[in-house]
């Protein structure tokens, strides 16, 4: 990996416009010549170059190391030519950095040293100053500088998919104790997850400050809720994050969430991400008209380049009663993908 000069030496770049940058012309809600198309975790375990990079180094490690991090982020980018590139980071950074006892196992996902059950527990849950992120910060400048006129997505986890890693913690397959926590305790809940969106909106802001020209929120859990849950013990802390960020356009994506794409709307979101399960034509109507972002099923990279050419061209037909359209996948790029799959799935959507 090259080596490059600290990002904290050098002072802060004047903030992008980027205005012939595809990405952004979707995200403002505009049909640029070219869909554009970038694609969720396109930075990771299905590229050798991030498997060599990765060898000896634990995924916190790489997270708070600027010159790995931009090195990571860069790869899908010089790779497959997608147009934008998203942070290397993972949505339990700012939990780590904040002092909270989490660690990412391999095999199993973020691990919580101290779940988090009661009142007290709440209460003795640090903040996060943007100092802490420093580290981050810091590849974001790097990746300015790096990316030239390729857009920059800056992202966070939502209040409830960290709250469900507390409270569980760790990955949960029916988040029992995190709903047990929502219907019996209300006032420790509403207190958790507004503590946390204070971590998240934090978070997202020192990234904006360092210069992302776009965030999105991951609310990768939000799908086990009914819209009735969802609205009453959710949107209220998606919405005060999203709140806070006005300077860039503001992606929100779940998970299994198309029964709530119109609550998540109503949070504030620019954007809204779909995964495979909803048409994006059907999802838009849902959302109030957003402009929408998705959303071909992961597993069809797996299948022959006629089948993905297939499911491509009508991903992007459905689109097209959207207002604009971010190409993606439905969620990440599994992690035994062919690369080369990836590089062609771009260059067919650019065709589009």
């Amino acid at each position: 990996m090259a080596r490059m000069n600290p990002a904290a030496d050098t002072p802060a770049l004047a903030r992008r416009t980027l205005p012939d940058a595809p990405f952004l012309a979707a995200a403002r809600g505009e049909r640029p010549a070219r869909l554009p198309v970038w694609f969720m975790r396109q930075a990771g375990r299905s590229l050798p170059e991030y498997r060599a990079l990765r060898t000896d180094t634990s995924m916190l490690q790489a997270c708070f190391d600027p010159e790995l991090t931009c090195e990571i982020t860069m790869q899908p980018v010089r790779r497959h030519g997608v147009d934008a590139a998203i942070l290397f980071s993972d949505i339990v950074v700012p939990l780590y950095a904040a002092g909270i006892g989490v660690d990412i196992v391999s095999g199993t996902g973020p691990v919580v040293a101290s779940p988090v059950r009661t009142a007290g527990d709440v209460a003795n849950l640090p903040a996060l100053a943007a100092a802490q992120v420093s580290d981050v910060t810091d590849a974001v400048r790097l990746l300015v500088r790096e990316l030239g006129e390729t857009p920059l997505i800056g992202f966070a986890g939502a209040p409830f998919t960290l709250a469900s890693y507390l409270i569980e913690g760790g990955p949960s397959r029916n988040h029992e104790r995190t709903k047990a926590l929502m219907y019996s305790a209300p006032d420790v809940w509403h207190a958790l997850m507004a503590h946390l969106a204070q971590i998240t909106a934090t978070f997202l802001e020192a990234q904006i400050a360092a210069g992302v020209d776009a965030v999105q929120l991951f609310d990768s859990w939000a799908g086990a809720l009914s819209e009735r849950d969802y609205r009453r013990f959710v949107l209220p802390h998606s919405a005060s994050v999203l709140d806070r960020i006005t300077e860039v356009p503001r992606f929100h994506f779940g998970v299994g969430t198309g029964s709530l794409l119109g609550a998540m709307a109503e949070a504030g979101a620019d954007v809204i991400g779909v995964d495979w399960r909803t048409p994006l034509d059907v999802a838009s109507d849902r959302a109030g008209g957003l402009p929408v972002q998705g959303n071909l099923d992961p597993a069809v990279l797996f299948a022959d380049f006629a089948s993905v050419e297939a499911e491509t061209r009508r991903i992007a037909a459905e689109a097209r009663r959207a207002p604009a359209h971010v190409f993606n996948l439905g969620h990440g790029v599994l992690p035994g993908t062919d690369p080369d799959m990836i590089t062609r799935t771009v260059e067919l959507v650019h065709s589009l």
